[in-house]
C-alpha cells in the first residue's frame, strides 16, 4: 500500500465508538480499516496513542484570495481542516474583469478585513469568468480541498456596473445575472451565496450590491441553483444577529423550496439566555413547509481584537473617524495630543455613542499583544492595572501604549463571563440537527480575530476539559455532518472507498494554542493566527500536508466542483 497508519484509535466520523485499527491507503483512498493489517506500506506512520479521524470540513471561510498566495490555507490546515468552502456571504473574486477588480478588491478589504495591499499584490486578477477563477486556483495548487459558491455581489456588479449599489435590477438585468450564475454553476460553483446584512458595506461606504436585490431577484437566482446537481444556498439576512422577522423566515424557506436545496446562514450566537431558540425556530418553520434551513455556529465564544492601526469598530465612536482616518504619522501625533485625547474620550462617553459607549470602559481593556520593547511588559495586562501603577488615567495609559507601539497594539475589550449554563446551551445546539458547527470566517477579519482553531477547540477543551460531549460525536460534527449537508462524495468518514483526508491528533493535548500576529501577507501586511497544539499529522488524499504541526507545502488538494465532487441534497436534506 502507499501508506499505512499503524496502531491508532480510529474515530470514523459516524459517531461510532473509537476502535484500535490500522488504516491502509492506496491511490488517495482508504482501502482498509482493520485491527491488524497484514499488508505493508511504502510509507508507514506509527500513530500509537493518537486518534485517527476524517479531515474536518469548514463550510464558512473566505479563503478565496489567500489560497492564491498561500495554498496551505494556514492556519486552518494545521487545525485539521482538509476541506474549505469559500465564496460565502455573496462575496467572490469572480466574475471580474479589469473594470471590476478595483471595486471587488476594496469591497473584500472592507467587509472581510483582508488588507488591501495583500489583495492588490497577492491576487493576480487574471480571469473574467467564474470558470477561469476556478481554473486559476486549480493551476496554483492547494493543500486542502476547496469549493466555492458564486457570490451575488460579484454577479450583480458584473451585470449592473456602478448602478449595482444604487438600483433594483430590471427584468433584463435579472435574466443576465441568472445566465452568469448558470455559467458559474456549470463550471463547478457549489451554489449561490448572498447577503442583505446591514453591516455589509463596500469600499466606498455604500451597501454592498446584494443588499439592493428584490425578493424576485433572489428567487430567480435560487431557481437557477435548482437546475444544477450538487449545489447549495448560503445567505446572511438582517435577522441573523438580532432575531428573524416572519418575512425573513418566509424568505429563507422560499429560497430553499425554490432551489430544492438546503440553505445555511451564518452565524448563530448561543448564550444561556436562550435567545438562540428563536433563531432555530426558523428551521422548524421551514421544515414544516418541506424546506431545510440550517444555522452555522462556532463552538467557542467570540473574542475580538481591536487596534488603532485599522480603527475598525473604534471609528464608529463619535468624532473618532476623522482621527483614525489620518495617515499613520499624523494619527500618532494626534493621539499624543492632550486636547485630541480629551475630545475622543468625551465622544466615546457621549449619548451619541449608543451601544458603542460600552467600549469606553478603558480600564477593562486587555493588552493582548505589543510590538515595542518599551511596551513588552504591558502584554497580558489590563489597562486599569497599568493605570493604577502609573498614576495616570486609563485612557491616557491606553493611548501611551498604543502610540509607543506605532498603533499596532492588540486590544481586547472585556467580554462577558462564560458560565456553565452558557456552555450547556452551546453543547445542546452543537447536537441539534438545525445547526452545523463551523463558521470560522477563516481567511477574513485578519486584524480582529482568528477562529480557525474552532475544530481543535471542539475536540480538545470542549471534550477533554469541559466534558460537553463524547469525542466520537465531536468528530462527527466536524466531519461527517458538514460533508453530508453539502453532499461531498467520499468525504467526512474513515471507511474503505473514502478519500484519504485524515487527521491524527493527541486527545490529551489537542487544542488551539497561542494567538499572535504574523507579518506574512503580500505587501507586508499582518494577520492574526492561532497556533495548533496536539495535531501532528494531517493528510489530504493520502499525502501529508501537516507534519509535526507545520505545513509541508504539499498541494494534493482538489478544487471541488458541483456535480463532479458533490451529490445533490434536496430541500428536505435527503440525498437525491
Amino acid at each position: 500500500m502507499d501508506l499505512v497508519l499503524r496502531g491508532g484509535n480510529v474515530v470514523d466520523g459516524t459517531g461510532a465508538p473509537a476502535r484500535r485499527a490500522d488504516v491502509g491507503i492506496e491511490n488517495g483512498r482508504v482501502v482498509a480499516v482493520e485491527a491488524a493489517l497484514d499488508a505493508t506500506g511504502t510509507r508507514e506512520v506509527d500513530v500509537e496513542g493518537l486518534v485517527v479521524a476524517p479531515g474536518f470540513v469548514d463550510l464558512h471561510t473566505h479563503y478565496d484570495a489567500q489560497l492564491l498566495w498561500d495554498p496551505t490555507a494556514s492556519p486552518s490546515s494545521q487545525h485539521g481542516v482538509t476541506t474549505v468552502m469559500g465564496g460565502n456571504c455573496g462575496f467572490t473574486l469572480a466574475p471580474a474583469g479589469p473594470e471590476h477588480t478595483d471595486y471587488l478588491a476594496r469591497l473584500m478589504a472592507r467587509v472581510e478585513g483582508i488588507p488591501l495591499p495583500a489583495l492588490e499584490q497577492g491576487v493576480p486578477w487574471d480571469w473574467r469568468t467564474f470558470a477561469e477563477y476556478l481554473d486559476r486556483v486549480e493551476r496554483g495548487g492547494t493543500s486542502v480541498n476547496a469549493g466555492f459558491l458564486a457570490g451575488h455581489s460579484a454577479l450583480r456588479r458584473a451585470v449592473m456596473g456602478t448602478s449595482a449599489t444604487v438600483d433594483e435590477a430590471d427584468p433584463a438585468q435579472v435574466d443576465r445575472m441568472v445566465a452568469l450564475l448558470h455559467d458559474a454553476l456549470s463550471a463547478g460553483a457549489l451554489g449561490f451565496s448572498t447577503s442583505q446584512a446591514p453591516t455589509h458595506n463596500d469600499g466606498d461606504g455604500s451597501p454592498v450590491p446584494s443588499r439592493f436585490a428584490s425578493r424576485a431577484e433572489l428567487l430567480a437566482l435560487a431557481a437557477a441553483v435548482g437546475e444544477h446537481p450538487g449545489t447549495q444556498l448560503e445567505c446572511i439576512i438582517p435577522g441573523c444577529l438580532n432575531g428573524f422577522s416572519d418575512d425573513e423566515v418566509d424568505l429563507m424557506g422560499d429560497l430553499s423550496l425554490t432551489a430544492d436545496r438546503p440553505l445555511n446562514w451564518n452565524v448563530l450566537g448561543v448564550s444561556a439566555l436562550g435567545n438562540h431558540e428563536h433563531q432555530l425556530a426558523a428551521s422548524t418553520r421551514a421544515a414544516e413547509r418541506g424546506a431545510r434551513v440550517v444555522a452555522l455556529t462556532i463552538p467557542q465564544g467570540m473574542s475580538i481584537r481591536l487596534s488603532f492601526l485599522t480603527g475598525f469598530v473604534l471609528d464608529g465612536l463619535p468624532g473618532w473617524h476623522e482621527v483614525l482616518a489620518l495617515p499613520v504619522p499624523e494619527r500618532l501625533r494626534a493621539l499624543a495630543d492632550p486636547d485630541v485625547r480629551a475630545r475622543l474620550d468625551a465622544g466615546a462617553h457621549s449619548e451619541a455613542a449608543g451601544v458603542l459607549a460600552n467600549l469606553a470602559r478603558w480600564e477593562r481593556f486587555e493588552i493582548v499583544e505589543t510590538f515595542s520593547p518599551k511596551t513588552a511588559s504591558c502584554e497580558g495586562r489590563s489597562v486599569g492595572d497599568l493605570a493604577r501603577e502609573q498614576g495616570t488615567s486609563p485612557f491616557d495609559t491606553l493611548l501611551d501604549v498604543v502610540v509607543s507601539d506605532g498603533l499596532r497594539t492588540g486590544l481586547r475589550p472585556e467580554m462577558p463571563a462564560e458560565d456553565d449554563a452558557t456552555w450547556q446551551a452551546r453543547a445542546s445546539v452543537w447536537k441539534d440537527s438545525r445547526a452545523i458547527v463551523g463558521a470560522s470566517d477563516a481567511g477574513a477579519h485578519l486584524d480582529m480575530f482568528c477562529m480557525a482553531g474552532y475544530s481543535t477547540f471542539l475536540i480538545g477543551p470542549a471534550v477533554r476539559d469541559l466534558g460537553l460531549l463524547r469525542l466520537e460525536e465531536s468528530v462527527r460534527l466536524l466531519s461527517d455532518a458538514p460533508a453530508r449537508l453539502y453532499g461531498l462524495d467520499g468525504r467526512g468518514r474513515v471507511e474503505p472507498g473514502a478519500h484519504a483526508d485524515l487527521v491524527c491528533f493527541d486527545p490529551a493535548t489537542v487544542g488551539p494554542g497561542r494567538e499572535h500576529t504574523v507579518d506574512d501577507l503580500p505587501g507586508g501586511a499582518s494577520r492574526i493566527v492561532v497556533d495548533a497544539e496536539g495535531m501532528p499529522h494531517v493528510f489530504v488524499g493520502g499525502t501529508q500536508i501537516v507534519r509535526d504541526g507545520a505545513c509541508t507545502g504539499a498541494t494534493p488538494g482538489t478544487v471541488l466542483r458541483s456535480g463532479r465532487d458533490t451529490s445533490t441534497v434536496n430541500a428536505t436534506g435527503e440525498p437525491r
